[in-house]
């Protein structure tokens, strides 16, 4: 039940589109294996990796599930991961866990906007392509192929071919079988262009291959050929179908014996210290060394507790053991290490350098942490893929009277499950706001709040987040002065505003010459300038793209005291920014969509009737056309919904945060006169 050697392991996840049978082809390799008695089917939801209530409902993965197999001396981890645009971050959870990514592509359908994108994530990783459903109706397997080398180039190049019948499939770098007749190409040169990609990388074999005419066997291109997986310099092809089982032993045979073990991947991106000061550190495949490991998941069960899995990237660890969380000073006891096989969890007595474990009912574990049995692994952390960035929101309002305590610790939970969910409370309009990647994804969140943790919750638009600058430069100067019997209150200040670029943010200077105001009232004027940057002066949203110097001041010796400093500081910052002419910003977001070109005339019109500019378009093949156009958030409300009306639910859309502009003159107006509305009701 564990890997004796890391030179065994193979760790792999399937990413690709939804759709292309990445679930089914895991239970056509755990079958074949001899992991499970017989497949599972999506159908009759009793697949290994589906076994939430939520997929079996849906015919989807949702989470990431792992499950192992054995061949010819290997130990295969698999993690099969979702392939909907909504849970792409579930599905990069996978990757700092494995060494090889495999792109699955369903031979109907060919390249999709997900297979791009995972593509490109995967792109630090050894890659390898399947194309699984040869044996689909009106599967073009020439086209597919076709389409692979122009999507990702040329270095894609088949290690096996489809019969002309897609019943079985030929081998072309083990065994070449090269009087086989194939669906295209041929053995042949399909074997040739392999070998020639790889002796590439080795002068002394393309030498021996080229000069002597000597023939290569797999063995002497076994290092070649891992240095050109690491490099990208080939990416492997082969063709399978799950259903029938054609290709599955040859596709065990290739993850067995041609994917990285954990020595031979591109090493884990682990740096030391925290932001700027974070240096890279060498992270070794040893097992005599300290122990290292990574969560890259939790799962949070109401009944069964907090399941934590996790890749161990150096050392050797053992049930029983004390291990550090993160930078903790206190270690906690390993007392239950577990394998994963699907919802199954069975104990193990040992985990080796490069195996996937997992731990159970430990509060303290949390995505991303780094795991080890030394002080001298603290502050080592492990650098994740890039997200998504979460745009879709939803206000979440309790409709029981008392569960909002419930709820923040409900979706505190999910934030540790999902890198892609935010989860915010919005001061001004007072509401709990969660932002995710699409409206089936906030779906999903909930249906878990009320499936799991029995909570209901009103929805509604989330405010949008609107911000304001200033147009001009422009001066000003409060005095605080407040007599009560006693000691008063004084303080002075005087400052400048001046705009910046856009996303400069807030910048803040302090041209203060005599002591006018004494240093230590100074974080006084920094705090009252902030307060009154983020209370806005034009419509009530925060200010940015500023820069604030304050210029003078005065100061009282017996009456000067922080609250004045607060108080001067604050106001006089108000009066420069409505002397500056304020100006409302609007958030636009980046909106790609990807559809039918037949549909271009309706999503460029849609885009029009939302105050939306088209930037450009791209043609792909197979009749897809990919838009991208900029959007003002407050205008994308039942954008997706209108999109899958326009496209009969056959288009993907992503959104992006790109920058801010200026609002309509209507809109500011608007804004601004509710602002000024409601600080009069307020009064």
């Amino acid at each position: 039940m564990t890997p004796s050697s890391v030179h065994d392991i193979r760790n792999l996840a399937l990413l690709g589109q939804a759709g292309a049978g990445k679930t089914t082809l895991l239970e056509a390799l755990l079958a074949a294996s001899g992991g499970i008695g017989a497949a599972g089917s999506i159908e009759r939801g009793d697949t290994v990796s589906d076994f939430d209530p939520a997929e079996k409902a849906m015919g989807h993965s949702l989470n990431t599930g792992l499950a192992h197999l054995e061949w010819a001396g290997h130990w295969i981890n698999l993690l099969d991961t979702p392939g909907t645009p909504d849970f792409l971050g579930r599905a990069l959870l996978a990757l700092p866990a494995v060494e090889t990514a495999v792109i699955v592509v369903n031979a109907q359908a060919g390249i999709e906007s997900m297979t791009r994108r995972l593509m490109e994530a995967a792109a630090g990783k050894c890659r390898m392509i399947v194309v699984n459903r040869i044996d689909a109706s009106g599967a073009d397997l020439a086209g597919v192929m076709a389409a692979i080398e122009s999507a990702f180039g040329r270095e894609c190049l088949p290690i096996n071919l489809p019969a002309p019948d897609a019943s079985r499939v030929i081998d072309c770098f083990f065994t070449p079988e090269y009087d086989a007749e194939t669906a295209f190409s041929s053995v042949s040169a399909a074997h040739d262009a392999i070998v020639d990609q790889v002796v590439e990388l080795d002068e002394a074999l393309m030498a021996s291959y080229l000069e002597q005419g000597e023939s290569l066997d797999p063995e002497q291109l076994h290092d070649p050929f891992e240095q050109a997986l690491r490099e990208g310099h080939l990416v492997p092809v082969c063709f399978v179908s799950s259903r029938t089982g054609a290709g599955v032993a040859e596709l065990l045979d290739v993850l067995a014996r041609l994917m990285p073990d954990p020595t031979e991947g591109n090493p884990p991106r682990f740096v030391k210290g925290e932001g700027a000061n974070a240096l890279p550190v060498e992270v070794v495949a040893d097992p005599g060394r300290h122990v290292v490991a990574h969560v890259f998941q939790v799962q949070n069960d109401v009944y069964r507790g907090k399941l934590a899995l996790f890749r161990i990237h150096q050392g050797t660890l053992d049930a029983g053991a004390q291990l550090y969380i993160g930078d903790a000073r206190k270690p906690v006891k390993v007392a239950h290490l577990l394998r994963i096989q699907g919802r199954q969890q069975v104990e193990i007595p040992r985990g080796v350098t490069g195996d996937i474990c997992a731990l159970a009912r430990i509060d303290e574990l949390h995505r991303d942490a780094v795991l080890h049995d030394s002080h001298d692994e603290d502050l080592h952390h492990l650098l994740p893929p890039p997200y998504p960035q979460p745009f879709h929101g939803l206000a979440l309002i309790p409709k029981k009277h008392g569960d909002e305590q419930k709820l923040s610790e409900a979706l505190a939970r999910l934030l540790d499950e999902d890198p892609c969910l935010e989860v915010s409370f919005d001061t001004q309009a007072r509401q709990t706001v969660v932002r995710g990647l699409g409206e089936l994804h906030l779906r999903m969140v909930l249906e878990q709040l009320a499936s799991r943790w029995n909570l209901e919750v009103d929805t509604a638009t989330p405010a949008v987040p609107y911000r304001e600058t200033v147009a001009t430069s422009a001066e000003a100067r409060y005095r605080h002065k407040k007599q009560s019997g006693g000691a008063g209150q004084f303080g002075e200040v005087a400052l400048r505003v001046e705009p910046l670029p856009r996303g400069s943010g807030l910048q803040l200077a302090d041209e203060i010459k005599g002591g006018t105001i004494p240093t230590q009232f100074m974080p006084a004027v920094e705090k009252g300038v902030r307060q009154a940057v983020a209370e806005g002066c034009l419509a009530g949203f925060p200010l940015q793209d500023l820069k604030v110097v304050v210029t003078d001041g005065k100061h009282h010796a017996v009456d000067s005291n922080e609250v004045s400093f607060v108080t001067a500081a604050r106001h006089a910052l108000q009066e420069a920014v409505n002397a500056a002419r304020p100006v409302l910003l609007e958030p636009l977001l980046e909106v790609r969509v990807s559809a039918d070109e037949r549909h271009f005339g309706e999503i460029s019109a849609e885009f029009a009737s939302r105050r939306g500019r088209l930037n450009g378009t791209d043609s792909h093949a197979q009749g897809r056309i990919s838009l991208t156009a900029l959007v003002p958030m407050a205008e994308l409300e039942g954008f997706e919904a209108r999109l899958k009306s326009i496209c009969a639910g056959e288009s993907e859309c992503t959104l992006s945060p790109h920058s801010y502009e200026p609002a309509p003159g209507e809109v500011q107006q608007r804004l601004a006169g509710d602002f000024v509305r409601h600080r009069a009701h307020e009064q």
